[in-house]
């Protein structure tokens, strides 16, 4: 497995993989091909589907500055080894001098070309892959799996953890303090300053609870979609549920900015696991490897920070995705607001819910996280493409507002 540098990217929204991965692409490009002093894009499957509504257009234009970007969405042609993927062609006056094509595979991480299909843009730092294998490693050196992650990566993996702390601190900072309606067409509200300072007339401890967390991760997930600084946990429109879980209990509990360094090396080697053996695409696997992933991570967080055991973290982690397995990825327009900043929410909240079950139930369980994370990847590969981030279907199909942007012209 990468390192969880390579999970944990910080940037701006609103999609890991139709804004951050593209942009990353062109960078890449422009070294590539100096010479070069223009571009034509084509953008196909989920790229092509919603990247107007995710801004991925925008993105490669802005990015391939000063020289000018032609960006075609093909619709029609099928993406036969990812469903993000894109061509792009260097120019020198009218002549063709390079094609490249690029495979965004969610979180922001890319793969050029068809004979690097196996290859990753960075080299494994973990020997294992599996929950299994590395439990048993753990055990057998009696050891934690921040400890785990400190042994592979070095002391200095905290240093960037806690960069990645301090962004998404300042996201839920951010969110709770500003108003006004998202980009997009849409109109939608921003509602995390509401949900934090409403408090209910006759407000019980459980419910202040779902207030404050669900407020935190309508925060971040309201900085994402206007294209705020956020922190993959592990994409863009996952990005609310991990913070808002681990700031909650932050201020409730007292625990230190070390110890939720090492919630956060913990929650991302679960996050690592599924990139690994599964996916964290939603154009792949449907919003199950998104939400469900970061759902996922942030229970295995929690299950550290009270100092619960590998079978109690692996157990959190397993229930918190299991019971997300067949969620679709329906956004309408293609923007990252509906049903995503609310999905965040109610992530956040069962991800407690996961750690409950975990201090009380880990002995009588009967699936094993990897198991579940196989599940999780045969069925995203089994839903209908209308599920998987297309906007084709579900709330996408059924929602209609022509002023929502990405239902306007093809070029």
């Amino acid at each position: 497995m990468q390192s969880l540098r390579e999970l944990y990217k910080i940037g701006r929204g609103p999609s890991s993989s139709h804004t951050m991965g593209p942009e990353r692409a062109v960078k890449r490009i422009k070294q590539e091909y100096p010479e070069a002093d223009k571009f034509k894009v084509t953008l196909y499957g989920s790229l092509a589907l919603t990247g107007k509504g995710h801004g991925t257009d925008r993105i490669i234009k802005e990015t391939f500055l000063p020289f000018p970007c032609e960006i075609t969405f093909d619709k029609v042609t099928p993406c036969h080894f990812h469903p993000n993927t894109m061509t792009v062609f260097a120019y020198k006056g009218e002549g063709c001098i390079g094609k490249r094509q690029v495979y965004s595979i969610g979180g922001g991480s890319i793969i050029f070309d068809h004979e690097s299909v196996l290859k990753s843009e960075e080299p494994d730092v973990y020997p294992h892959n599996s929950y299994t294998e590395i439990s048993e490693y753990c055990s057998n050196k009696n050891i934690r799996i921040w400890e785990y992650v400190k042994e592979f990566e070095g002391e200095e993996i905290f240093h960037y953890l806690a960069d990645v702390w301090e962004c998404m601190k300042n996201s839920i900072r951010q969110g709770l303090t500003t108003k006004g309606v998202l980009p997009g067409g849409l109109n939608t509200q921003r509602r995390a300053q509401i949900l934090y300072n409403q408090r209910h007339i006759d407000e019980s401890a459980q419910t202040q609870e779902n207030r404050l967390v669900c407020s935190y991760a309508f925060a971040v997930s309201e900085q994402n979609a206007s294209g705020g600084k956020i922190v993959t946990a592990p994409t863009c429109g996952a990005c609310g549920v991990l913070p808002s879980v681990l700031m909650y209990y932050q201020e409730k509990k007292g625990f230190s900015d070390d110890k939720i360094l090492k919630a956060l090396a913990t929650g991302g080697i679960i996050g690592n696991l599924i990139k690994k053996n599964a996916s964290i695409s939603g154009a792949e696997c449907g919003c199950q490897a998104e939400i469900g992933s970061a759902c996922s991570m942030a229970a295995a967080a929690l299950a550290e920070l009270f100092e619960m055991g590998l079978g109690q973290i692996e157990y959190a982690s397993e229930v918190a995705m299991e019971h997300h397995l067949g969620l679709t990825c329906d956004p309408i327009g293609g923007l990252v607001q509906i049903p995503c900043i609310e999905r965040n929410a109610v992530a956040a909240m069962r991800a407690i819910n996961a750690l409950s079950l975990a201090n009380f139930l880990t002995d009588s369980r009967k699936i094993s996280f990897d198991m579940v994370v196989k599940v999780m990847y045969e069925t995203g590969k089994n839903l209908l493409s209308d599920y998987r981030e297309t906007s084709s279907g579900g709330l996408a199909k059924h929602y209609t507002n022509h002023e929502i942007i990405g239902e306007d012209d093809d070029t």
